[in-house]
């Protein structure tokens, strides 16, 4: 599944639902780095997103890091699981540990994102 997804440069994936949608979260290398997640700072469902703008936040043991949103538009859902579990995000960054559905403004945002292939290369320590 992870060849499928795009990512930012601050380390949030990015898969599209092929419905006008998104679902992201933060790679294996930002949970990696960040440490036992013990906070997922949620939106709410409608909230706006600016492409590149931080909306969120995820605090673990060692720190607390802004959740830049990769593409604008609306937030549609949230995992609430991680309200409970945010240890999800370590434990499955690429699929329990999801964080936001949001739905796109412009799907032509996309383009802006790396391939996983271009994502790898920039962070070599980035490990499937």
């Amino acid at each position: 599944m992870e060849s499928t997804l795009k990512f930012t440069e601050t380390h949030e994936w990015v898969l599209d639902n092929g419905d006008g949608t998104i679902t992201m979260g933060i790679s294996n290398q930002a949970q990696k780095l960040l440490g036992d997640v013990v906070f997922v700072d949620l939106p709410e469902v409608d909230d706006e997103t600016e492409a590149g703008e931080a909306f969120s936040l995820v605090e673990s043991v060692k720190a607390a890091s802004d959740l830049y949103a990769p593409v604008t538009g609306q937030v549609v859902e949230i995992n609430e699981d991680l309200e409970g579990s945010p240890e999800l995000v370590n434990e499955s960054p690429y699929s329990a540990g999801w964080i936001v559905k949001i739905k796109l403004s412009d799907e032509a945002e996309l383009e802006n994102l790396l391939s996983s292939e271009d994502y790898h290369a920039a962070n070599p320590e980035e490990e499937d």
